[in-house]
């Protein structure tokens, strides 16, 4: 069946090819709008999923990384004398003002760590190293910070905050969701620029739990010991903050909704071909009706046509995927194609193509082998 399916295909190549044109525009569309939602996830939660930390202890219903509140630092030492602790980091993550060499300004987050231990900073420098921000006013950019403030290097001053401070190293893969550019400082320069957060205040506790100690018990300690703050595992914050960019702003209805339309025209697109080639071969469906073939037998036939188109369709829209990674990240985007999500993406192609044959399935039920006596 599967063979009369590939020459019914091939009968009319320039109708074939046709469908084959929107399977791959439908399907690369939902490529794409998976895969550039992915990337955006990933960039909300970087730099809780890249931070060596097993909880973080942040302000009370906070609802994602960007914007928890500053609480009182004394916290630091209730939070150390928790059974299953072994330490405790405190970071501050904050909004400012950078001036451009042109006299212009952008926006940053100012990310501050203790420069020692290098936990909350950045983890892939290409220059430098994090404890360089240490004992003066320097900072730490990621490169992908070009776009927005212009050409740097290490060397280099800006002026953030109205302080002047001198680049000391240039991380990677720190991407921010919000578009604003990330700057690493010490936490005593962060606390000095951004004034909201005060020199007694901190923005977040990272801890890291004894080896062999359960995470669960532990965080059920802190929740005892600070009640006035969430306390939540790495995964809880990651995951807490990727739903908040997902349902609050919308984006994901959007993107949800994208995928949705290019599933039915890809849906439309198959299933008129198909059936544009049921009725024109009726009368051969009729023959082989006549001559004792079952209508199941005859329905594979349209079902191998429906998985033909489904499996090049979905073969080509990888390529096309994977060649215009490079051209996302060039135009400032991140598209993330994982192996888990393409099998996802598979089974919805041969979902959608295998629902584009019901119609055409229904009108061989109906077939009449009387019909190859008409006119």
């Amino acid at each position: 069946m599967f063979y009369i399916a590939l020459k019914i295909i091939l009968y009319d190549k320039l109708r074939s090819f046709f469908t084959l044109l929107g399977v791959v525009f439908a399907v690369s569309l939902i490529f794409a709008q998976v895969g550039i939602y992915q990337g955006l996830m990933e960039a909300s939660s970087v730099l809780i999923d890249h931070t060596a930390g097993d909880i973080w202890v942040t302000s009370k219903n906070s609802k994602n990384f960007d914007f928890c509140q500053p609480f009182p630092e004394y916290f630091y030492y209730s939070a150390l004398q928790v059974p299953g602790v072994q330490s405790v980091d405190k970071a501050i993550i904050g909004w400012g003002m950078i001036r451009q060499q042109n006299g212009g300004q952008e926006q940053v987050e100012i990310m501050g760590y203790q420069p020692d231990r290098g936990v909350g900073g950045p983890w892939d420098l290409k220059e430098g190293r994090p404890s360089d921000v240490k004992n003066g006013n320097f900072m730490i950019v990621d490169e992908s910070a070009v776009k927005r403030l212009g050409a740097f290097k290490v060397g280099d001053y800006r002026d953030v905050m109205a302080r002047r401070i001198q680049i000391m190293g240039i991380s990677r893969g720190v991407k921010s969701f919000t578009t604003a550019p990330y700057l690493f400082t010490s936490y005593s320069l962060a606390q000095e620029l951004v004034t909201y957060v005060g020199h007694d205040n901190t923005v977040f506790l990272i801890i890291k739990t004894l080896p062999g100690s359960d995470k669960g018990t532990v965080i059920r300690l802190l929740r005892e010991k600070l009640p006035a703050m969430d306390v939540l595992s790495k995964e809880e914050f990651s995951s807490k903050t990727r739903l908040y960019w997902t349902i609050e702003t919308g984006v994901g209805f959007s993107f949800l909704l994208t995928i949705m339309v290019s599933f039915f025209i890809g849906m439309l697109i198959v299933g008129q071909t198909i059936y544009n080639s049921t009725i024109e071969h009726i009368k051969e469906y009729g023959t082989m009706k006549a001559l004792g073939a079952s209508t199941a037998e005859i329905s594979r036939i349209i079902v191998s046509q429906a998985a033909i188109n489904a499996l090049v369709g979905y073969s080509v829209s990888l390529l096309v995927t994977l060649a215009s990674v490079k051209m996302y990240e060039a135009g400032g985007m991140v598209m993330v194609v994982k192996t888990s999500v393409n099998l996802i993406i598979l089974l919805m192609t041969m979902l959608m193509c295998l629902c584009s044959a019901f119609y055409s399935i229904k009108k061989i039920k109906n077939i009449d082998p009387a019909i190859l006596f008409r006119g």
